[in-house]
């Protein structure tokens, strides 16, 4: 068999795990994992002293805390990007059985934090969103069941795939938890739509969301009144939307200046769903269009990378996770300018919260992972092993 090999050159037998990982890890996108964080940090100084005062903590109590569960998070994201995506596939499918079970078990020993959402495990000391860390394993192992139906005799994984995300997505929405429910559906149809799905049934899909969004307004008071918000033309200034809209519009180009900010007083998440505010006021439009050429970067130059794999669960996987994080950041700065409806979905990487944080370096670990130079094989045998 031929090797070919794509911007790298082979791996060399016996070569130390450290160096080789350094040579063929994307850098560009590790640095911008790593800038990302870097600016979370800076916009909790601002952003969570106002909460740490409201509980009557120290004031930088939320920023001490970022930092330790960012600390978690890029050394799972180091660790797991080291591995070989046979071990991220296990990894994946293991993880996802145990956050299949912890979501199922959320009505009975979750609890909501006055949310009105059972979405959380309370450990005394700290919480679990089990959703956060079932995105990443979800997607493993729904591209692990669509590659091997690709395999000659292997079993109908497209179909499987299909049944466990209605399921996993029903389990979401029953919390309620609308915006996990939609990142899952979509991660999938993107990953289904790679391996070739066909046009009717991704038109029937669509028409499937839109009579269980419309389902949902119906019977769902939680549902309904975030659609009405949105809809209104006239933004109530005393809610989340209303300040958010306010801050990115005294912002400006520049910004009022470091610490000049006044959303964060006002703002109940302004650490979490709403930081994106505390960037565009205290930093300008200028922050705000860095972090999304961060985030474009890394999407970006992870699907590109993608496109020269030809192992088809590599390619079916880093598509699904790459999908997880644009969109989630895209939701996020969608909802604090009122493109979107609100969700409640952290921003990745620079939102306050510790599930959110560890769970983004799981799954961006898993990416780096698979976006890592490697030997290619012959253009034949991809072609033999997606036959069937």
């Amino acid at each position: 068999m031929t090797d070919m090999v794509f911007g790298t050159v082979a791996s060399q037998p016996g070569e130390p795990v450290l160096p080789k990982w350094w040579r063929t890890v994307d850098r560009w996108s590790l640095a911008a994992v790593i800038m990302l964080f870097c600016i979370g940090i800076l916009l909790g100084l601002a952003a969570s002293v106002p909460l740490a005062q409201r509980n009557g903590l120290t004031p930088f109590y939320y920023v001490y805390k970022q930092v330790f569960f960012g600390g978690i998070a890029l050394t799972a994201m180091i660790i797991t990007s080291m591995m070989s995506p046979k071990l991220v596939r296990r990894l994946g499918v293991f993880g996802f059985l145990i956050g299949f079970v912890a979501i199922a078990l959320l009505p009975a020993l979750g609890t909501d934090f006055g949310k009105g959402a059972t979405r959380w495990y309370s450990l005394g000391f700290t919480s679990i969103q089990p959703s956060e860390f079932l995105k990443p394993c979800f997607v493993i192992f729904s591209a692990w069941l669509i590659a091997a139906s690709f395999e000659v005799g292997g079993p109908p994984g497209k179909r499987l795939s299909f049944f466990v995300t209605l399921i996993i997505v029903f389990m979401l929405a029953m919390q309620p938890d609308f915006g996990q429910a939609s990142l899952v559906l979509a991660s999938w149809g993107l990953m289904y739509f790679v391996a070739g799905a066909p046009v009717l049934l991704m038109v029937l899909m669509a028409v499937g969301v839109s009579g269980a969004g419309f389902l949902a307004y119906n019977s769902s008071e939680h549902f309904a009144r975030r659609i009405d918000g949105f809809l209104n033309p006239e933004v109530d200034p005393r809610t989340q939307l209303g300040y958010a809209t306010n801050a990115i519009q005294e912002g400006g180009f520049f910004g009022v200046g470091v610490g000049e900010g006044t959303v964060k007083w006002s703002l109940p998440d302004a650490h979490t769903d709403f930081i994106i505010a505390v960037a565009a006021e205290e930093y300008g439009l200028v922050m705000v269009l860095f972090i999304i050429a961060l985030f474009m970067a890394l999407t970006v130059r992870s699907l590109f990378r993608l496109m020269a794999e030809r192992d088809i669960f590599i390619r079916l996987a880093g598509t699904g996770l790459v999908a997880l994080f644009g969109m989630q950041a895209m939701i996020n700065m969608g909802v604090a300018v009122r493109l979107l409806p609100a969700k409640g979905m952290t921003l990745p990487f620079i939102s306050y919260g510790g599930s959110s944080l560890v769970a983004g370096g799981i799954a961006l670990g898993m990416l780096l992972a698979f976006t890592r130079n490697r030997p290619q094989g012959d253009i034949t045998d991809a072609l033999n092993s997606g036959r069937g």
